[in-house]
């Protein structure tokens, strides 16, 4: 536990502008003192020292909610400090009876709840070959939702143009249909509707190819840092490179997922138990943690399931014992969660 470790717990909330503190006795969690401060380098130095006024350094630890958003600065700035600091993520239990709220509040809820858990969560790497990773990773995903816009909006044109064109178009794929309609050239028909919505196709066709390429380009970053980072992970049947990043930004960093086991709950992917009375041997599905990971897990297990000769004997075998095919997927997803984090974990970065 927390109070075991320290003697004072210091809760953030941060804001864009502005973060709360709150020094909290880890022994009584009485608040000792609260402040606001700006959320720029100067407010991050005088937050330290104000909490350097009613806590020791060495004797506290920082709970800091939202350390991946608002409050990356300000966990920076303690980490090059050398401060103990933990994430705080969900909350379990509501501001207070009253529903009343506050940045103030906030700020002690993080510390007390801190106190209360038995893990803690380290917060995730910022710097180095994971921010790398990760900046691609979220603009390759934005490329990629607004290509699959793009292309929606082509085939509804497609949909409601003239006869004439459809017929032109009609019966093409995404990718033979884009380049068509990328080869427009303006025309002078006389049917006005025709020859704009020629032009309108032309503009969201070289849209599309243009998110092709910017895509192609992260994917080509994202080759060059897994490798470096984690050649091992590609190595593993049915891992590419996007899986790989996927699987790379959950696990961080050494340490951070203390266990397989935390991994996979980290995944959703690990069984929960539903047992009542005569019933002894019930799971239930587990639909909170990560669902951008248990996604990359899925993907993982539908190319295994398909293409890997031992993953259809496991498939079968589990099948046979009685587990549907959706149980048997959730037992697959948990082998890959197994063999994720064990390469990542204890071979060196």
């Amino acid at each position: 536990m927390l109070a075991e470790l320290v003697d004072h717990v210091v809760g953030v909330d941060p804001d864009r502008d502005s973060i709360t503190i709150a020094v909290i006795d880890a022994h009584t969690t009485a608040v000792l003192a609260n402040e606001r401060f700006a959320a720029d380098a100067a407010g991050y130095e005088s937050a330290i020292v104000f909490s350097d006024q009613h806590s020791s350094p060495t004797t506290r630890c920082w709970a800091i909610e939202g350390s991946s958003s608002y409050g990356r600065g300000l966990l920076a700035k303690l980490e090059r400090g050398g401060e103990m600091v933990v994430e705080f993520d969900q909350p379990r239990h509501r501001a207070s009876k009253s529903s009343a709220k506050s940045d103030a509040l906030d700020a002690v809820r993080a510390a007390r709840e801190a106190l209360g858990r038995e893990h803690l969560s380290t917060p995730r790497a910022h710097t180095g070959p994971r921010e790398a990773i990760r900046v691609h990773t979220v603009a390759r995903d934005a490329a990629v939702r607004s290509r699959t816009a793009a292309i929606n909006e082509l085939k509804s044109l497609v949909v409601t143009a003239d006869e004439q064109l459809r017929a032109e178009l009609r019966g093409l794929g995404a990718i033979r249909l884009t380049q068509r309609c990328a080869r427009f050239r303006a025309t002078t028909q006389p049917d006005i509707a025709i020859s704009h919505t020629r032009l309108a196709m032309r503009s969201i066709a070289r849209r599309i190819e243009h998110l092709e390429g910017e895509i192609a380009d992260h994917d080509v970053a994202l080759k060059m840092l897994i490798d470096n980072a984690a050649p091992q992970l590609v190595a593993e049947f049915g891992i590419g490179y996007v899986t790989a990043a996927t699987f790379y930004l959950a696990w961080s960093h050494p340490g951070r997922c203390r266990s397989e086991a935390a991994f996979a709950r980290l995944a959703g992917a690990a069984p929960i138990e539903a047992t009542s009375g005569l019933n002894q041997q019930r799971h239930r599905l587990c639909r909170t943690g990560d669902r951008k990971l248990n996604q990359a897990l899925h993907v993982v297990a539908l190319v295994r399931k398909r293409a890997d000769p031992a993953t259809r004997t496991y498939l079968d075998r589990r099948t046979s014992e009685g587990k549907t095919n959706r149980e048997a997927t959730r037992c697959i997803k948990r082998y890959i969660a197994r063999r994720v984090w064990r390469p990542l974990e204890h071979s060196p970065t």
